[in-house]
Parts: C-alpha cells; structure tokens; sequence
C-alpha cells in the first residue's frame, strides 16, 4: 500500500503538498515534515485527488478556520449551498465542511467536492443516520456495517477529513449520568450516538471498530478528526468531568491512529467561560500529545443568540492565542436557524479575526509584519494599500464611499475632517 502523508513524513519524503504549504507558512519542507511525524501539525487532504489550495493545521502554522455548510431536511438547495462554497473561500475560510442532513445529500456532497479548492470535511454518521431513516423507519435501527459502509464510500468520493464521535461511549455516557449536566449533550452526531448505545445496549460502534475505520482512512489518507461529542453546550457544563473522560479517551485514540499511520486531530469546547478556555487548550494539548486542536468558538456567552459570531470569535482569539490550531466559524444565526450567504460572511471574517489576532499573540511574524503595513499605510492616508491589506476590501470601499468627501481633505477619512489627528501629527513634524 502506497504510503500516507504521516508516514511519507515520518520517513523524510517531501511530497508536493508539503512543498507548496511549507512556502504559503515561511519555513521549510522539513520542517513541517517534522511536525506532520511527530503529530503535531496534519495536512488533510484524500490521495485521490489534487487540492489547489491545501493547508496544513496544527504547532508553528498560522491558525486556521472551517466554514460549516449543508442542507437540512427543512431547507435543502444544491445553488445556495455551492454559493456559501464559494462566499467561504472567497472571505478566507481554509477548508469547509459539509454537515447536510437533507434529502439528496449524496448530490450535495459531489457538488461541493468537485467544485472545492479546499479541503472538505464530513461527519459520516449524518449520512449513515439519514439512510437508517429512509431503510428502516429509524436512526436506532443503523448497523455498524452501516456505518463502515458510509465511511468507505465518502472516503473513496474524495472527502478530506472525517468528524467521529468514537469518544461517545457506554463508559462516557456514565460518567455524564453520575454528574448531570445542565444540557446534556448538544452535539448532534453525540446525540446520535448516545442515543444509539441507549437503545440498542450495545458499545458505539465507532469505537469497537476503530481499527477497521482506521484502515479505510489509511487506505485513502482521510485525516481524522476525533470528535467531542460530549463538548459543553452551556457555560454551567464548561470542563465537566464527562467532557475530560472524553478528552482522555481521545487522546489514546488519537495514539492509536497515528500508530496506524492516520494523521489525526482533537476537536475541542463549546461553550466556555472566558477564564476557562486557556486551561481546556493546556488540556487537550497534554492528554492528546500536542495533536492540533480545532475548537468551535468557543462561545463564551450561552445568551448572545443572533450574535454568536461575536460571542464565539472572542473565545476564538483566546483560545487561538492559547495554542488552538483551527477554529470552526461559528455564524450569527447559530441556534436559530440554517446560515445564509450573509451568515457564511460574518462568520468566516469573525473567525479570521479571531484568527490573525492568534497569530499575532503567538508572535508570528508574518502575522506581525502585515500588521504593521497596515499601520503604516494608516498613518500615510494610503487608502489603496489598506484597501489591499484588509480583511473584506468590499466592505472597506462601501465605508469609505459612504459619505462624499468635504474639498481640500482627500486624504482623511469623513469622521475627524479636518481635525484628523494624524494629519494634525504630520503637519506639527513638518513644522517641526
């Protein structure tokens, strides 16, 4: 069997992806060679195919950021959800992941492999459910053979990286009913799981397979992406001791896949209290030997419905800053509804904010250097290098062309006119 990424790494072999990924970072090939063996850093993509936009996730890389895309049984349309692809791309999202749950979602998936540049991720067990649905007239009624068959065939479409919740176990959902949560489980493929293992008496199958799913992801070189089913979904369940057992678990597995020569990553909280967040990244980062962390938000408020982009971009940064590698976009119409174009832009660049402010505290200095273009292009009135450097350039002009421009002040914005203080600064040194 050809070689996986992990393992060509491990034995010094520099493929293209690492080349063109290892240039995009500023460092060399080995180097982030070193970091893919050692398990600190995971390169998604499936050895079927060419991405022309892969990126590599983890320790000593700029910190990363997935959209979330997908039908759902209420809302389901293949046009709007290849434009949320490319609203995604187009405002920076690094890969994106396609969580549909609505009718023809098969379809859905194709669309959106054949038309991304980015890698794409998929949680199987939706699938796998949504099928048990149409089969058997329930979710409770799927097989393990089930669900090894929607891995295997996901896998061989092409799909970058996979979301499973083997950490969701009969040992897990123990721990959670001796210590009750305010919650309980918020994670819709958790939830899926627990619910499974409650009825059926009988051990997730996701993990009593592990080694079989393993070999498949080897197969095609699907990176894993350990999910945490058991993640808070309110700040009262915040780093409770159901999300730590599951978090330990993880980390063994996550020994265990790159053992086989899996590439592997940790997702992590949630909803987290501010003064939490740092402590849950030193956690993870000890129990799953320093696998790269990929954290939704976390949210660090339960009550900013509507808002929760904010809400989640301020625990991003925290959490960024702190040693997270990878942040799942979380959108304003989280916990209220499917996200529309505009919620795909909002939390996209609230998360690449998150993001860069990351990049910055962790001292990176590409990060640093574009920092101080854009300050310096500030304090020159050069509104064409600002418009360059800027997060959302449409948005900039929209603000800058709001209101017209009083005569004699071109070079300062409508707020201060003429009092422009940094003008005022430029004038008092020339002066000077």
């Amino acid at each position: 069997m050809k070689k996986t990424l992990l393992e060509s790494a491990a034995a010094g072999v520099i493929t293209e992806s690492v080349k063109k990924i290892a240039s995009a970072e500023g460092m060399t090939p080995q180097e982030l060679n070193r970091l893919i063996a050692a398990g600190r850093a995971v390169v998604p993509v499936n050895r079927i195919k060419k991405l022309t936009q892969p990126c590599a996730i983890g320790e000593g890389l700029s910190v990363k950021v997935n959209a979330n895309l997908g039908t759902s049984p209420a809302k389901y349309d293949n046009r709007l959800e290849l434009n949320k692809l490319k609203a995604a791309v187009d405002f920076g999202a690094d890969t994106v992941m396609d969580l549909s749950i609505g009718p023809g979602l098969k379809k859905t998936r194709e669309i959106i492999l054949n038309n991304s540049p980015i890698p794409i991720g998929t949680v199987p067990i939706y699938e796998a459910a949504t099928r048990a649905e149409k089969k058997h007239g329930s979710f409770l009624k799927m097989t393990a053979a089930d669900l090894i068959q929607v891995i295997t065939e996901q896998a061989r479409e092409g799909v970058d990286f996979f979301t499973l919740h083997c950490g969701v176990t009969r040992k897990s959902l123990r721990v959670m009913e001796t210590h009750p949560r305010l919650m309980g489980i918020v994670s819709r493929g958790g939830a899926i799981m627990a619910n499974w293992i409650r009825t059926n008496k009988t051990e997730n199958p996701l993990f009593t397979e592990f080694a079989q799913i393993l070999e498949i992801m080897k197969t095609y070189d699907v990176t894993l992406s350990l999910g945490d089913g058991l993640r808070p979904g309110a700040l009262a369940d915040a780093t409770d001791r159901a999300q730590l057992a599951e978090l330990r678990l993880l980390g063994k597995l996550a020994e265990q896949a790159r053992r086989s020569g899996v590439q592997v990553m940790i997702e992590g909280p949630g909803h987290v209290p501010l003064n939490q967040i740092a402590k849950n990244v030193q956690l993870q980062k000890k129990y799953c030997a320093n696998a790269p962390f990929y954290v939704l938000g976390p949210l660090v408020c339960d009550s900013g419905a509507g808002y929760d982009h904010i809400t989640a971009a301020i625990g991003a940064g925290v959490a960024a800053a702190a040693g997270a590698d990878y942040l799942c976009f979380v959108t304003p119409s989280e916990h209220l509804s499917l996200p529309d174009l505009e919620d795909i832009k909002q939390g996209v660049i609230a998360s690449r904010i998150a993001a860069r402010a990351g990049d910055i505290a962790r001292g990176r200095s590409r990060s640093w250097e574009l920092e101080r273009r854009f300050s310096q292009a500030r304090k020159d009135r050069d509104w064409e290098s600002q418009l360059s450097l800027s997060l959302d350039p449409k948005l900039f002009t929209e603000y800058r062309n709001r209101t017209g421009k009083p005569a004699g002040t071109k070079d300062v914005c409508s707020m201060c006119d003429k009092f422009c203080s940094i003008k005022l600064m430029d004038n008092l040194e020339d002066t000077a």
